[in-house]
């Protein structure tokens, strides 16, 4: 279901996902579906803090870790360095860009609606926000 009234139908431009499409706090419910679904691809760019401090890259938990789960970071390297951009962001040569995990995208980049956040940051120059919020 998207959260975009037809007024503000999403133009691919990819400024919101340049500007806060990294250094985000994930869900449970997200890594669930990629764990259940091995998805490595996915994983390898999180990174965990358990209740007892010690941190792991999102490839080596498994459904038996999760209760023990104290913060889950979006996005960082396989090497654990935070990542300034998201891996998943790719342009096309029509200047749209394109989420590579799409159907499988975290709920804070699901959700994520613009025109409705309290920074109302119109400096991305959003081309599906307008000057006032549906």
């Amino acid at each position: 279901m998207s959260a975009l009234t037809p007024e503000q139908e999403c133009r691919q431009c990819g400024r919101c996902c340049e500007k806060w499409g990294w250094d985000q706090n994930g869900t449970i419910g997200d890594i669930i579906p990629w764990i259940a679904f091995n998805r490595r691809d996915i994983l390898q760019h999180v990174s965990l803090r358990f209740t007892d401090g010690r941190r792991c890259n999102g490839r080596e938990i498994s459904m038996g870790d999760l209760p023990r789960i104290a913060r889950i970071y979006y996005w960082t390297a396989p090497d654990g360095r935070v990542l300034r951009h998201c891996p998943f962001f790719r342009r096309a040569r029509d200047g749209r860009v394109f989420c590579t995990i799409h159907a499988e995208k975290p709920a804070v980049c699901r959700n994520f609606t613009p025109w409705k956040e309290g920074i109302r940051d119109y400096a991305l120059n959003c081309p599906a926000c307008r000057d006032t919020a549906p």
